[in-house]
Formats: structure tokens, C-alpha cells, sequence
């Protein structure tokens, strides 16, 4: 079947369509129906059956014959350490974390924090949780003791599952401090921890409260797979929430694994088998969705990787574990890109290594600029897939299916919208906008399985955060249009359309044009106050590896670019030279930080930046062209 078959297939019976793809999984009891619509618009699919996540990860491979096929491939080049754990070990070390955590009193229901790096102990650590019936929730390694302790207090948990430390390229991430100090803060306090031990640090544990991995195992009886309801909570996933509170994304656990195990093969063409890595973090949805659950339902070999896309210890990093991994789909961040783009504009590392296997590069996370896909497509020669989706979403938005058929590819678009997603554009009256028209994007309910419910313990704040704005439609808080064909194109977040003198413009298309210049590697577009036209857009350059030019000169250029392309009606006449962008950990730029210091106005340190030193170097590069009023965080 083509896509549009496939799709009008979904549209015209998604019952059926749906009931179809949960043939794919392993139930203990079948659901009677696909979608139970009686709470509406609160939305549950596959509610009355009944499933265990980690026996379809995990076990039925085993059950299979596949038990010596590598399940996780761990990639540390900070600490030169390559290794393979079979479906078979993965089952062993699972079913014995799982059974600990039982005979401590974990119990179907109950939360179970995991505070880890990216090492294979991460995984064990959700899957034994999905082994019990357990709640879990993965806050990124490292993330401050404050941030920890928030997270402490919404979701309660029983227990608390963490490692010593953290490695980045030139430090080591002291975990334990953290978390001590997170549950000092926390009103909450968890029944125990289970801390892993790494070579690099040894932790001190709290007696009577902290158990050391190995010896938490020791002797117990391992833990078989509990059956859960399809509207069990698999796990609770915090973002960021205007409010500065965090919101607790939920997955239900049957619509989890239809919507996972169906985009394995539909968007990412992967088999049992198959070889697949999507460079992450499993802080992150990705890392849920793509680097534990996604590909061990597959039966493929999924790659854990700790490290930087350059620096541990080159730009050729990526490319070398493709080659030796045999890497079939590679998955990663178009900020991930773009680092090695300015650290090897011309692709000699690339040149070294052999991707004799990899059919496709996808990504996702933010925007894709043309420039970056066009350098991907040059150098590796096989299809660059921009795709969209979202945390709340868990799975593609829109996509290039390249398990049903290869679209062709639109710089700039994520293609089309998958099944059980009907995305329309709408303008502020909250009716559809004809095809071309800029528009907030927004998908009619009831979204597809996999997708939020509803967040922890606050359907109100779900309902308002998402609901609320267009009745019937999920508010996606993205901004861009759909064209003739049916591609999708995002341009920005809602809140990055500017307004210039009373014209809605795209920070997004500005930056695509930034972008295109040749010395420049990576760029931002934000809207700074005007008193004259409401909004005025100011650019944020970072130049290639190499670049001598002068600067004055570069940011000449670009300006006469923007005005080329987009026109005089973008009012673009600013910009300036920055070393790099403020980001959060998983890459997406802090624009809307970067407004307030160009506004003059007071902010708070964003939970999730990467390196706080940057906001600094960003008020002093204001200041060298008459910008950035003293401004503080608070």
C-alpha cells in the first residue's frame, strides 16, 4: 500500500486500523476495542486489555529463538568502552533489578524515579519498573538538585534509582550530591535508593536509605512480568511548563507500545534485527520512545551512546560508530548536525568512515534547516528525513514514511502527517487557513495512540495547557502551514511569530535564509520590543570552523540576504556574531531567554541550559551593538 492509501485506510475506519496494528503486540488479554471515548475529550485507547511493556521488549524476543541477538549496543567514547548485552542477558539483569525492587516493596502502581547517564543500567532500570507494573520517571542525569526535588514532590515515589555520577567530555557530573541535596529539599522522601556504582566515582551511601546496585540483587528471586490495564501508566515524563512549574506528561501503556511497535516499521523501516541508533538521552522522549522501548519492540539492536557529537573526541565520532555498528537508521538532532557542520564543513571525517549500511538519516527536535539537510544529503548520499513530534506526542507528527514508500523530500517540510493524526492550520478564530497561509498548528482529537492522556495529577492544567484554545483540537503551540500537496511545514513556536508593524513573520524562515549563508554554521531569529513597529527580529550568527572574515562584513551580507528573500517587509537590520547559542541539554535554543536579555528584562535561569556561562557571553555580545539593557536572573 502507498501512504495515501495507508492514511485513508486510518481515516476512513481508525477503529479498524488501529485494532489491526495491536495485533502486532503481545496481550494477556486482548482489548475489546481500540478507543474509549465516554470521557471525552479525555481520550484512552485500548483500555480494557490487558499487557506488560517489558515481556514485548524483552521476552517474547528471547521466547523467539533471538536470545543471542544483541539488545543493547553501549558506545562510551569518554571512557573507550564498547559493549554488547544479548536479549537473553537483558532478560536476566531485568527480571533480577525487578525482583529486588519487588522484595523492597514495589508494587504495580507505585513511582520509581531513575536519575542515570546514558549507560545500559538506564534501560534495565525502565524496564524492570514496566517488568512490575511500576511508574517510572527518568529526570536527565544531572539536572539541578531543585529541579530533582519538584519532581520529587508531584510524582511521590517509592524509590529512587540513580548513578554515582555522570561523565562529560573534560568533568565528571557528581549525581550523588544531587540527589542527596533533591531529597533534603523534597517534602516527599522516597522509601530507598539504589545507587549504581561507576569506576569514576565512588559514591558515599546514606545507611539505613541507600542500597549499591549489585549488592541490592544479591540472592533474590527474579521477578516475572506483571499484566497491566492498556490505561496503565507505563511512565510520567516531565517538560517544561510556562508557569516555570514542570508538567508530568503520562503514557498509557497499551497505546504505548501499538504506536511505538506500528513507527518502527512504517516511519523507520526497521525489522527484527536491524541495527538502529538515535543519538539522545533517555532524559528525553527520545530516549523513551527510541532508544528503550521503540527498538526493543522491534527486536532491533538499539545503541546507547555516552558522549558529544564532537569533541569525544572528534567530528568523526558519529560516523565511526555507524560504520563499525552497521547502523541501519540513524537518529539524531539537527543541533548535533550543525556541530559537526562547523567543526567539518567540507565532510573529511565523514570521508574516513564507511556507512555501508545506514539507509537513512532522520531528525527531529527542532526545526531542520535546508542548509544542514542539503550537507547531509551531499556527504552520505542516502535520504535526510526532517520529522515532527512532540513530548506530549511520543511518536511522529509528520513524517517521510520510508517503511511504506520514500515521499519525495521537501527541504523544510517534515512531509506528511502520519495516521491517526489529522493536523490542520488555524488561524485566530480557530478556523482552518487555506494552504499557504502561516496559521497555529493544531490536531483534531481524539489524538492517536501512544499520545498524552493527560497529565500527572493535573487533568485541569491538561485540559487548559492543551485543550483550551481550540475546542476539539489539540494546541500543538507550533506555527506554520500546509502547502498544496499536503506537506507540513513548521515554521516556529507560536510564541516565535513575530509581529513587525502588524505583519505576522516566521522567525523560522528568517533563520532558513541566515542559515544559507556560507560561513555561517548555525543561526537564531528572535523578535525583540520596538517602539516604533511593535517587534523588530535581531539575528544571532555562529560561523564556521575557519572563518577570518570580518564580522561587520558577514552580518552586512546576511542582512542584504534576509531582505533579498523574505523582503523589506521583514524589517531584518540586526545582527550579531555570537561564539554559540544559549540550548537547552537536548539542543533546542532558548529563544525566548534570549528576548528578555535583549529586552532588558528579568528572567529565570532556564532548568534545562546546557551551560549557563552562555546567557553572559550573549548580554555582552548585545552590549557591543547598543543592546541588552542590565538585565538579571531572578
Amino acid at each position: 500500500m502507498s501512504y495515501k492509501e495507508v492514511y485513508a485506510a486510518w481515516q476512513a475506519n481508525p477503529e479498524a486500523f488501529w485494532m489491526q496494528a495491536a495485533e502486532a503486540i503481545d496481550w494477556e488479554e486482548k482489548p475489546s476495542k481500540a478507543l474509549f471515548d465516554d470521557k471525552a475529550p479525555i481520550y484512552e485507547w485500548f483500555s480494557d486489555g490487558m499487557v506488560n511493556a517489558c515481556w514485548n521488549a524483552v521476552d517474547r524476543h528471547v521466547e523467539a529463538g533471538r536470545g543471542d541477538q544483541i539488545a543493547i549496543q553501549h558506545e562510551s567514547p569518554i571512557t573507550h568502552a564498547t559493549k554488547g548485552i544479548t536479549y537473553a542477558e537483558l532478560q536476566r539483569r531485568v527480571a533480577s533489578l525487578a525482583g529486588a525492587l519487588r522484595m523492597r516493596g514495589v508494587e504495580k502502581g507505585d513511582r520509581v524515579i531513575i536519575y542515570m547517564p546514558m549507560i545500559p543500567e538506564a534501560l534495565e532500570a525502565m524496564l524492570a519498573c514496566a517488568r512490575l507494573g511500576a511508574v517510572h520517571s527518568v529526570v536527565f542525569g544531572g539536572f539541578a538538585a531543585h529541579e530533582l526535588a519538584v519532581r520529587i514532590d508531584d510524582c511521590t515515589p517509592k524509590a529512587i534509582i540513580a548513578a554515582s555520577c555522570g561523565l562529560e567530555p573534560n568533568r565528571v557530573v557528581h549525581y550523588k550530591p544531587l540527589l542527596d541535596e533533591a531529597i533534603e529539599i523534597a517534602a516527599h522522601k522516597p522509601e530507598f535508593c539504589v545507587i549504581f556504582q561507576r569506576e569514576q566515582e565512588v559514591a558515599k551511601l546514606v545507611e539505613g536509605r541507600d542500597f549499591s546496585w549489585h549488592g541490592f540483587q544479591y540472592g533474590v528471586k527474579p521477578a516475572e512480568c506483571v499484566p497491566v490495564e492498556g490505561n496503565h501508566p507505563a511512565y510520567i515524563l516531565y517538560t517544561s511548563g510556562t508557569t516555570g512549574q514542570p508538567k508530568g506528561v503520562v503514557r498509557h501503556t497499551g497505546g504505548h507500545l501499538v504506536a511505538l511497535q506500528w513507527s518502527m516499521k512504517n516511519v523507520y523501516n526497521i525489522d527484527a534485527g536491524d541495527r538502529f541508533w538515535a543519538a539522545s538521552d533517555v532524559g528525553w522522549v527520545v530516549g523513551h520512545s527510541y532508544i528503550c522501548y521503540g527498538p526493543l519492540l522491534a527486536g532491533a539492536t538499539t545503541v546507547v551512546f555516552e558522549g558529544k557529537p564532537v569533541g569525544t573526541p572528534h567530528p568523526g565520532v558519529f560516523w565511526r560508530i555507524i560504520q563499525n555498528q552497521r547502523i541501519k537508521s540513524f537518529f539524531t538532532a539537527p543541533t548535533a548536525l550543525r556541530a559537526i557542520k562547523r567543526e567539518d564543513p567540507d565532510g573529511e571525517w565523514i570521508r574516513r568512515y564507511k556507512a555501508h549500511e545506514l539507509q537513512a538519516i532522520y531528525l527531529a527536535g527542532e526545526r531542520a534547516d535546508p542548509d544542514t539537510i542539503k550537507w547531509a544529503q551531499k556527504h552520505f548520499g542516502v535520504p535526510v528525513i526532517d520529522h515532527w513530534w512532540q513530548t506530549e506526542t511520543g511518536w511522529a507528527i509528520a513524517a517521510n514514511p520510508l517503511g511504506i514508500e520514500e515521499l519525495p523530500v521537501k527541504l523544510g517540510s517534515p512531509s506528511v502527517p502520519m495516521p491517526g493524526y489529522d493536523v490542520q492550520v488555524l488561524g485566530e478564530d480557530g478556523h482552518p487557513l487555506p494552504a499557504g497561509e502561516l496559521g497555529a498548528i493544531a490536531i483534531k482529537l481524539p489524538l492517536p495512540p501512544g499520545t498524552l492522556p493527560t497529565l500527572w495529577n493535573a487533568e485541569e492544567r491538561y485540559l487548559k495547557s492543551y485543550l483550551t484554545t481550540f475546542p476539539g483540537y489539540y494546541e500543538t503551540g507550533d506555527a506554520g502551514m500546509v502547502d498544496e500537496d499536503g506537506y507540513l511545514y513548521i515554521m516556529a513556536r507560536t510564541d516565535d511569530v513575530i509581529n513587525v508593524a502588524g505583519h505576522r513573520l516566521s522567525t523560522g524562515a528568517m533563520e532558513e535564509v541566515l542559515a544559507s549563508h556560507p560561513d555561517v554554521a548555525e543561526c537564531a531569529v528572535i523578535g525583540m520590543s520596538d517602539k516604533l513597529k511593535g517587534q523588530a527580529p535581531l539575528g544571532f550568527l555562529c560561523l564556521s570552523a575557519g572563518v577570518n572574515r570580518e564580522h561587520a562584513e558577514i552580518v552586512k551580507e546576511c542582512v542584504a540576504l534576509v531582505r533579498e528573500q523574505i523582503g523589506p517587509v521583514a524589517a531584518f537590520k540586526q545582527a550579531v556574531v555570537v561564539d554559540r547559542l544559549p540550548k537547552t541539554r537536548s539542543g533546542k535554543i532558548l529563544r525566548a531567554t534570549m528576548v528578555k536579555i535583549a529586552d532588558g528584562e528579568s528572567y529565570k535561569m532556564p532548568a534545562t541550559i546546557d551551560d549557563p556561562a552562555i546567557l553572559d557571553e550573549i548580554r555582552v555580545a548585545l552590549k557591543s551593538i547598543g543592546l541588552a539593557p542590565e538585565t538579571q536572573d531572578c
